[in-house]
């Protein structure tokens, strides 16, 4: 109740049984049974009351959202007509190129040269040959300031499992002995 021990509540009722007296008590807890009862009515009331004010105000949000929602769909519905969209765009697509005709276009351009790759590796290697000069016999030849990659000479690479192979050796593949085939492995 009013988180009293019954402990408690035996001292609270001998402290009114003395303060009150024998003849009196019943009337005085008919009383205090009676504005107890009314209290929980008034309070149950109050509570039904504040809770039917919340349902209410959470309808009314609802029911904005709701009118909202049939507005957006009333208006995009009438504005929005893909069939109509897609047809407005073509007919635009097609006027506006029967507008713009070939003469409004800009002058033509001249056709891109092609040529097949060995034409063009040939022509660059002749480019570069005339742009070198001849190395005069005895000397060695001179690096042009304008060549930015020096020219060196080229080694032959060397041969993978060679003395000279820098990542060595290739390692040895692994053969089986008959041993190992029969099942029985060398002890």
């Amino acid at each position: 109740m009013l988180d009293m021990s019954w402990g408690e509540v035996m001292l609270i009722g001998g402290v009114a049984l003395i303060v009150i007296g024998p003849k009196d008590l019943p009337k005085a807890l008919r009383t205090v049974g009676q504005i107890t009862s009314k209290l929980r009515r008034m309070a149950g009331e109050f509570q039904m009351q504040f809770n039917e004010a919340i349902r209410e105000a959470e309808l009314d949000d609802v029911r904005r959202e709701v009118d909202g929602i049939r507005n957006t769909v009333r208006n995009a519905s009438s504005t929005f007509n893909p069939v109509q969209t897609i047809r407005d765009e073509l007919k635009g697509a097609v006027e506006g190129r029967a507008k713009v005709g070939p003469e409004k276009l800009g002058p033509e351009k001249p056709p891109v040269e092609t040529r097949s790759l060995a034409d063009a590796t040939a022509q660059l290697k002749a480019e570069q040959d005339a742009a070198a000069p001849a190395p005069v016999s005895g000397t060695p030849p001179a690096e042009s300031s304008h060549d930015p990659a020096p020219q060196m000479a080229e080694a032959p690479l060397p041969v993978p499992g060679s003395v000279d192979d820098p990542f060595g050796p290739p390692p040895a593949p692994h053969h089986a002995t008959e041993e190992s085939q029969n099942g029985t492995a060398a002890r």
